[in-house]
């Protein structure tokens, strides 16, 4: 008897989940569609975007590489054409690294030109920080030949705080542009705190050591 009991009950829950999920469809059958629609329309989209952002920077990192190959072989008018052409039309940041390397041949026959380009570059916000001060470095070693100190100090002075990973290099091209110009008191402060500097890498370190010990073997600080 009881078993019988027990077998009507689970009949009559089973009837009772079974009534309970037609009303659930018949009031939500269609929302449930619905949402089930979005989720699989959202899926493809995601899968096409993503398809088609790996195809562009793909097809963006081509045209780079084929630019580069061009200045290779020195065919730069070419190479700028296309770096032109990316910059307008390139995917990621390929457009940021065309402008770079287009500024970067620019300074092989033009270098204000080359210096504006760099420093157009370094006011740009919507360029990645590490990539504007690494185009106000490449504007003030320009500089130092051309430039005055002033310009040299207006680039990558602002780089040159404890907590700029381009410091190192920011302290160097000061200190060359006073020593060019005769400043060598200032061209030693500079030099001193690239040695003075922990983390300053080898090489920097060993190039400021170097010009210090011409200054103090000159004797040029005491004139």
């Amino acid at each position: 008897m009881v078993n019988q009991d027990d077998s009507f009950i689970r009949e009559v829950n089973e009837e009772l989940r079974s009534d309970q999920m037609r009303l659930v469809w018949k009031r939500f059958g269609r929302i449930l569609i619905g949402i089930a629609v979005l989720v699989v329309l959202g899926t493809i989209g995601k899968v096409s975007y993503e398809y088609w952002r790996d195809s562009q920077a793909s097809a963006a990192g081509d045209e780079f590489l084929a630019a580069l190959t061009l200045a290779r072989d020195g065919k730069k008018d070419e190479a700028l054409a296309a770096l032109g052409k990316l910059e307008q039309e390139g995917f990621g940041s390929y457009p940021v690294l065309a402008r770079m390397r287009s500024a970067s041949l620019l300074a092989e026959t033009d270098t204000q030109g080359a210096v504006n380009a760099f420093t157009a570059i370094a006011k740009d916000t919507s360029v990645p920080q590490p990539v504007r001060d690494a185009a106000r470095l490449r504007a003030a070693y320009l500089l130092v030949d051309t430039g005055t100190y002033e310009q040299v100090s207006a680039e990558v002075e602002q780089l040159t705080t404890p907590q700029s990973a381009t410091r190192h290099s920011a302290r160097e091209v000061l200190g060359l542009s006073a020593y060019k110009h005769g400043d060598y008191a200032r061209a030693k402060e500079w030099f001193d705190a690239i040695l003075n500097d922990n983390e300053t890498p080898r090489n920097v370190a060993n190039r400021a050591q170097m010009l210090l010990d011409l200054i103090a073997a000159s004797g040029k600080l005491s004139s």
